[in-house]
């Protein structure tokens, strides 16, 4: 069989595109999800997409493949080609471009029959020409009614079909901004390639790409919430790569302002309770029934974001809410510290005791998702306490393994 750029099933690649970009350095011998010959077939699909951005370095067990994207001079988001490889028919590509050949201008207006014959006509030029029923066309020009670029017209029982009209005054600035920071930026993407070639405006000091894989994923969540529907759908254990079919209701799409990683915020009728699904873990996404307690169940999640640091919603202990409280000190021209503090909060509380001193402190659900913010600030903290005393109790002994490491003496709490 012929390697084709073009594919079927989008997780497929996905599934690659995390391997070689976000893990990374696997040889194909180290790739063992499945045979050498897909792993060939992908990478090279990956490779006429990114050849820029495809990188190797030679190891002991063979030739590593990655992706490399520096995203301080990449403006624009180059996982979003592989939205744009979708596979096809040789009766689809044939059928859209004949339809558009005919409806060539907004005002033309045709019916199904008169566009079936005028497409026997054109056909009927070639040897052994293809036909295709008055269905078939139905079917395709309803597809395109859905997607906006068809427009039907009623007049008694005839239906009339008329190619709809360009935007007016396209954005160009909006679009790229969007499609680089927003979820689904996709979208922005595909609007961007209808305009003349054009340098964007915008530069990024964290530019966070690898939701581009995800977009289909998160479409259908959105889809989902505004129809106020719940969902069933097919998520991964990156610990044992195992799949489980889960019912949820999505409630919010939350994206990390430290990785850009997106994370699903729904609520599991199996466990009564609001929780976290990492988007890039999800497979496929199928609505349900209309959830009727949807609002109520949105505003619970609304209240419980002056709680939340991050998006756990459980600890490890296992309490509904633990406290952190810790204090700093800087020097009188170190004002930046406490300016930080404020700026860096969230739901937490900052209070300053003292000239030189700030405290910070926190009633979350889940204390560990604040250690790495925490140790920003080690050399600075005079004192720090955790309802979790065993999390403090390891937060302290990593300092004590650190100051070991480092051949320093001293207690932690000096």
């Amino acid at each position: 069989m012929a390697y084709s750029e073009l594919i079927k099933n989008f997780n497929n690649i996905r599934d690659y595109m995390r391997e070689f970009y976000v893990y990374g350095f696997k040889s194909r011998d180290e790739y063992t999800k499945k045979s050498a010959r897909s792993y060939d077939d992908e990478r090279r699909r990956l490779e006429s997409w990114l050849g820029d951005y495809m990188r190797f370095r030679r190891a002991p067990d063979g030739k590593n493949v990655f992706l490399s994207i520096d995203s301080r001079v990449t403006r624009h988001n180059p996982l979003y080609k592989a939205w744009k490889a979708k596979s096809f028919t040789d009766g689809d590509v044939t059928l859209h471009f004949i339809l558009f050949d005919i409806l060539d201008t907004p005002e033309k207006e045709l019916t199904l029959k008169e566009l079936t014959d005028r497409i026997d006509d054109a056909l009927s030029a070639f040897d052994g020409p293809r036909t295709y029923d008055a269905s078939t066309v139905r079917k395709k020009l309803n597809e395109y009614i859905a997607e906006g670029i068809v427009e039907s017209r009623k007049d008694g029982r005839t239906v009339y079909y008329r190619r709809a009209g360009d935007p007016d005054g396209i954005e160009t600035d909006a679009l790229s901004f969007f499609s680089e920071v927003a979820p689904c930026g996709v979208v922005g993407s595909f609007l961007l390639d209808k305009e003349k070639e054009k340098e964007s405006n915008f530069a990024f000091k964290h530019h966070y790409i690898t939701g581009a894989a995800d977009s289909e994923i998160v479409c259908s969540l959105f889809c989902a919430m505004n129809e106020k529907r719940a969902v069933d759908i097919e998520y991964i254990s990156r610990r044992n790569g195992g799949k489980t079919e889960l019912g949820l209701i999505p409630l919010r799409i939350m994206i990390s302002a430290q990785n850009g990683r997106q994370h699903l915020m729904a609520y599991s009728p199996r466990f009564r309770r609001i929780t976290s699904y990492r988007a890039d873990n999800i497979v496929s996404v199928t609505p349900t029934d209309v959830c009727p307690d949807f609002d109520a169940l949105r505003e619970k999640l609304d209240g419980m974001e002056k709680n939340l640091w991050g998006v756990s919603t459980q600890g490890f202990s296992g309490k509904r809410l633990e406290h952190v409280e810790f204090t700093v000190r800087f020097d009188p021209e170190e004002k930046h510290i406490p300016q930080r503090l404020e700026r860096e909060k969230r739901c937490g509380r900052v209070e300053r005791v003292g000239e030189n001193a700030a405290r910070f402190s926190a009633d979350v659900y889940d204390a560990s998702e604040l250690i790495p913010w925490i140790r920003t600030f080690i050399c600075r903290i005079t004192s720090l306490e955790i309802s979790d005393k065993e999390l403090e109790a390891r937060f302290k002994s990593d300092l004590d393994a650190t100051y070991a490491l480092y051949g320093l003496e001293g207690d932690v709490d000096e």
